[in-house]
């Protein structure tokens, strides 16, 4: 048998775009060339997708903030197939070029929100990472929390707002609701872009414009004092956590500059925590995973309390997979390394999609 082509698809017309040119460079790198073929899928900042060049893809690869695509001419698209799965050129002469799997790393809105999963599903080819409901509800963190407060998940209090809402959020009455200081963070982001830590009503007015040019609906949150745990997860549906890290940032909170630019973050892995604590952490994950509908992979963060209790922070379905991402790091830290990692998501996703073309399209079973 010949090499699994695997299809990285890249970028994309998101705040998340250069952490996302970072972790495919971390992926085709560590993918293990001897099993499969990498096909680099790069999306522009116009949602252009293009094919790109495995030789050199990226300029400015080693400064994430000027890091971006190299250029191409070689758009490509999407062709739904009964056997097969393209990706059809629609450069000058139509080219096919076939793929097997998908490994979509494009982070943020349109990437990890169930709309690119939505894209391949129909397509008829297997990704890596959750499908449809579970990317969409683990990008919007209002749905989300809802939904971990009816499974008797632990989060700290929130409000959340829309933007037609926006000129009648009081300070007082949020003030009141969750104490200060608060966040102000948009409902559907990541790598903590759009968020703020509010001490002052001169701060809130400026934060609410911030997170609301970036959503059109904001989360509030109490700020809760406790060490940062994060937990890696992969699974179907036989699930398992990796040891769990702590964060500790030196900014005022783990901001977009601390986790890319700044390297002030530090990362504890595995993290300092009681094997009891480790348990906890771990089920706690896995639960938080099932109830919000995950497969093939998720980032678990949580706050630890000073008196010992858990509270879920939010699910990263697409983790960051740079050299600096916790999501791998925690697993290396668990015995796996990047490679092996990368090669075991990939399986899990061929099983999920051969799992699922067993399911009826009939409305009436044969015999």
């Amino acid at each position: 048998m010949g090499k699994i082509r695997v299809g990285i698809i890249f970028g994309g017309k998101t705040t998340e775009h250069e952490v996302s040119l970072l972790s495919a460079k971390t992926i085709y790198e560590c993918l293990d060339k001897e099993k499969y073929e990498p096909i680099l899928i790069g999306i522009d900042k116009s949602g252009e997708w293009h094919l790109r060049k495995t030789t050199k893809f990226l300029q400015n690869e080693d400064d994430p903030k000027k890091i971006s695509l190299e250029s191409s001419e070689h758009r490509v698209a999407l062709i739904p197939q009964k056997k097969g799965n393209p990706l059809v050129g629609m450069h000058q002469e139509s080219q096919n070029v076939q793929v097997d799997v998908i490994f979509p790393i494009v982070h943020g809105i349109n990437g990890e929100d169930g709309t690119l999963q939505g894209v391949l599903k129909l397509a008829g080819i297997p990704f890596v990472g959750a499908s449809v409901l579970g990317s969409a509800i683990g990008m919007d963190k209002d749905v989300m929390k809802r939904l971990l407060m009816q499974a008797d998940i632990p989060v700290a209090q929130f409000l959340s707002f829309k933007r037609y809402q926006k000129d009648s959020i009081s300070f007082d009455f949020v003030k009141n609701e969750l104490g200060l200081p608060f966040f102000i963070k948009p409902a559907n982001n990541g790598s903590s872009i759009g968020i703020s830590k509010v001490r002052n009503e001169t701060e809130f007015q400026k934060a609410l414009e911030i997170a609301f040019s970036y959503d059109g609906k904001i989360l509030i949150e109490r700020f809760i004092k406790g060490r940062e745990i994060e937990c890696s997860v992969i699974g179907n549906e036989e699930v398992i956590a990796s040891l769990p890290g702590e964060v500790i940032p030196n900014h005022d909170f783990n901001s977009w500059d601390a986790k890319y630019l700044d390297n002030e973050c530090e990362f504890v892995i595995p993290a300092n925590l009681t094997s009891s604590q480790v348990n906890q952490v771990q089920e706690l994950a896995i639960k938080t995973y099932k109830v919000l509908c995950c497969e093939g992979m998720a980032r678990v963060d949580c706050f630890l309390t000073q008196d010992g209790k858990l509270l879920v922070n939010e699910i990263n379905t697409l983790p960051g997979f740079t050299k600096l991402s916790v999501f791998p790091r925690l697993w290396e830290a668990s015995g796996v390394n990047y490679t092996d990692l990368i090669d075991k998501l990939i399986q899990l996703a061929i099983e999920k999609h051969h799992q699922d073309n067993k399911l009826q399209t009939s409305a009436f079973l044969e015999g």
